[in-house]
């Protein structure tokens, strides 16, 4: 089974669309698995018409997803800075990728809401 494949059932779907992962890495002692995803180098369209160039990624943004094998799931997500050529103005995606004020993802943070009801 492919990588990608299964990661569809880990992981929500927003974030398979526009992240590649990077790494996994478990941390025994915390009883954590951090999954690594960085943003696609794919430009927006409505900025097609301007020659940008990749220059690396922001900060890193830690989100919480469900666990995993009873292991704490934190997802580290970095999005990627575009320059324009021309101008050296900087470009970035504002991603809407956990429930609002927390750092849960939507999902995560909808189950958690209906389990405290």
């Amino acid at each position: 089974m492919e990588t990608s494949l299964l990661l569809k059932y880990f992981l929500p779907s927003e974030f398979l669309e526009h992240f590649d992962l990077v790494k996994i890495k478990e941390q025994e002692q915390e009883e954590t698995l951090c999954i690594h995803l960085e943003e696609k180098n794919v430009l927006q369209e409505e900025h097609s018409d301007k020659p940008l160039e990749s220059k690396g990624f922001g900060p890193v943004t830690t989100i919480q997803d469900f666990p995993i094998r009873d292991k704490r799931v934190l997802l580290k997500v970095r999005c990627r800075k575009w320059r324009d050529k021309l101008t050296g103005k900087t470009y970035s995606r504002s991603w809407d990728l956990s429930a609002n004020g927390t750092n849960y993802t939507k999902e995560f943070a909808a189950f958690l809401k209906e389990f405290v009801r």
